[in-house]
């Protein structure tokens, strides 16, 4: 059989595979490693986020800094920092995606993570002219207040997405959380803001406590297998729904956990947690091994797959909602739990 094509597109860039390399600090905060991921076999790859707290402190930094001295003499104006204050923030950033795109010929993507309204428009001009080939947008919010409405929120975040798709012509996704009340709706509001992507799901790191030294701690960094199961189900549900693009993100460790993913109508999947156990060359792994499955289930391209087990085509449309909860729950049996009271009180008198 002829070799298999694995090109698939995002949000309308072609790509030579659907391994994409997700945001991240230790991955791709470093030009340097970019053209490793990419000899490695990443179709792409999102830089590191960008956080709009950056822009924000550096603006305001900008704004003093332009005051000072106004009512001085007019010497005092040669001193003060340049009229156009569109990088502020971002010098470091732009630095990265032009030094990426000149050292690799796959497309590199950005990310800006951030909650309230703010420079996102001229973050967003300033990243696309810089030669992004995409941005995502992650917005990542703990609400504490509770005078806020959870509609307030969504509203916010909505208009946050529509600000950025219309001040640019790159192709925008977003990051999503899995918390909203109502996901389907939501990726309904995101898609006619503007968004040609969505990417689920956003996995927010949740502090941990310290009970010898009484302090707050991070959380592991690294995804499970269970992290797959959320992007799996909703990908399911909304493709066909909503007409974007799919991204699966979390959980992703071998070629199998690739091909279900695409199976339910992913577009591409964002490898993170596997290339930082694995190293780099576990794309290579991924990509061998995937064409050798598409290939012993005589599929000759990933469009064959792609979608093939999303809700509107699987026989049993229920098992992505309650049927499947249902009889799972009904299902279960303990492996150590005893048949009966004389079986649990013999147990308790072999024990010492």
């Amino acid at each position: 059989m002829t070799s298999v094509d694995l090109s698939t597109t995002w949000m309308g860039l072609p790509l030579a595979s659907p391994l994409v390399v997700g945001a991240c600090g230790p991955l791709s905060a470093d030009p340097d490693r970019i053209p490793l991921l990419a000899e490695q076999g990443a179709a792409a790859v999102v830089l590191h986020s960008l956080f709009l707290e950056q822009v924000e402190r550096d603006w305001q930094e900008w704004q003093h800094h332009q005051l000072q001295g106004s009512e001085s003499y007019a010497e005092s104006l040669s001193y003060q920092p340049p009229v156009d204050p569109s990088h502020l923030g971002l010098e470091g950033y732009l630095h990265d995606i032009e030094t990426a795109r000149r050292r690799v010929d796959i497309p590199i993507m950005a990310s800006l993570n951030g909650v309230h309204p703010g420079h996102w428009q001229e973050a967003a001009r300033a990243i696309e002219q810089a030669g992004a080939s995409a941005l995502e947008l992650n917005l990542y919010a703990v609400p504490t207040d509770t005078s806020l409405s959870a509609a307030a929120i969504e509203a916010e975040q909505e208009e946050i997405v529509r600000s950025v798709c219309g001040a640019v012509a790159l192709p925008v996704a977003v990051k999503l959380s899995p918390y909203y009340t109502n996901l389907t709706s939501m990726a309904q509001r995101f898609q006619a803001a503007g968004a040609q992507g969505l990417v689920l799901f956003n996995r927010f790191h949740q502090p941990d406590i310290d009970i010898d030294t009484l302090s707050i701690c991070a959380d592991r960094l690294l995804s499970s297998p269970a992290d797959l199961r959320p992007p799996l189900r909703w990908i399911a549900l909304l493709e066909g729904r909503v007409p974007v693009d799919f991204a699966a993100s979390g959980g992703i460790d071998t070629a199998a956990d690739v091909v279900r993913l695409l199976m339910v109508g992913a577009r591409i999947t964002q490898v993170v947690s596997c290339l930082l156990r694995h190293g780099p060359a576990h794309l290579r792994r991924l990509e061998t091994d995937l064409r050798t499955w598409l290939e012993e289930h005589d599929h000759g391209s990933l469009r064959q797959l792609q979608g093939c087990m999303g809700q509107r085509r699987c026989p049993d449309p229920q098992e992505y909602e309650r049927a499947q909860y249902i009889r799972a729950l009904g299902s279960y049996t303990p492996s150590a739990w005893p048949e009966s009271r004389q079986a649990l009180r013999a147990t308790t008198r072999q024990q010492p």
